[in-house]
């Protein structure tokens, strides 16, 4: 849409919600040090220094999303750990359809780290995989439109660049990341800035340069938005018989995304009407984990 995921700021966001992970399983509270691989009482169980094989197959259909976060998973570990190496060998590229039952990782190093890590790169990769899955479940009824299927901030918590990812992945586009890359001026904002064109003058004021999308829930607002200037405007809860109506008054003027009970029956109708984008909370946050499995040989 009007800003894309920044890879320095995914990397950081990839490197600190796999620290959070590692660290809740490991019962070590934030800011607590480095990870200490040996408080997972369990692994302890298995002698020092055994070495094991893994592999991770997927027992339904899925895209599988979320690699980078594996690897970050054992590569923490190894850095806190006693500095062997956790070696995975992908049998599958990120973003690639596989059948039920495929092998998609193999991983070999210690016996120790390998069961440590395995929960917390399973969640990773079964939640982005998940992730992606129902974004391409949206995008495929746009197909031959112009139409763009956006995300929103409806994330799960600690993931919003994690799942923002997964939704480029399954061939969605990202709304703004957060609070700090766009405005987008609702149904408060306008109340507490006294109107539609007030909030739009503060925002071009404020930050010129950064895109101003307005929320309306009728025709009136539209046009108030229009008048305004907005460069985006959201189109909350309106009927499908309205958006041609919404479309033909707004005559190029802005862009138009609709919002507000979005479902998949739906997506056709609202794209041949000829909105700019489809926003949908579905897509981050009624998420179905994909079911993968690890298994460790000793």
């Amino acid at each position: 849409m009007h800003n894309r995921l920044d890879p320095e700021y995914l990397a950081a966001a990839r490197q600190q919600s796999v620290r959070q992970a590692l660290a809740e399983d490991l019962g070590q509270a934030p800011g607590s040090g480095p990870l200490d691989p040996q408080r997972d009482l369990t692994a302890m169980l298995v002698p020092a220094g055994r070495l094991a094989t893994a592999t991770i197959i997927t027992r339904e259909a899925t895209l599988v999303c979320g690699q980078a976060w594996v690897e970050e998973v054992f590569r923490q570990l190894r850095q806190t750990g006693n500095g062997l190496e956790v070696a995975l060998q992908w049998r599958c590229r990120e973003g690639e359809s596989v059948d039920a039952d495929s092998l998609l990782c193999e991983l070999s190093g210690p016996a120790r780290l390998l069961l440590t890590g395995e929960r917390t790169a399973l969640n990773f990769l079964q939640t982005l995989s998940g992730t992606a899955n129902a974004a391409r479940a949206f995008v495929a009824p746009l197909a031959g439109s112009r139409c763009q299927l956006l995300d929103t901030r409806k994330t799960l918590p600690g993931l919003r660049a994690a799942q923002k990812y997964a939704v480029r992945v399954g061939g969605g586009s990202n709304h703004r990341i957060g609070l700090f890359d766009a405005f987008l001026i609702k149904e408060n904002h306008i109340a507490a800035c006294g109107g539609i064109a007030e909030a739009v003058n503060a925002a071009r004021r404020l930050a010129p340069k950064v895109p101003v999308e307005v929320e309306v829930e009728s025709f009136e607002e539209l046009e108030q938005a229009l008048s305004a200037g907005a460069d985006i405007i959201m189109l909350d809860e309106f009927a499908d018989a309205d958006l041609p109506r919404a479309v033909s008054l707004t005559a190029g003027r802005a862009k138009l995304e609709v919002s507000g009970s979005v479902s998949a029956e739906r997506l056709k109708t609202i794209a041949a009407a000829g909105v700019d984008f489809i926003s949908a909370g579905a897509i981050t946050k009624h998420v179905k984990a994909v079911d993968l499995s690890m298994r460790v040989q000793l």
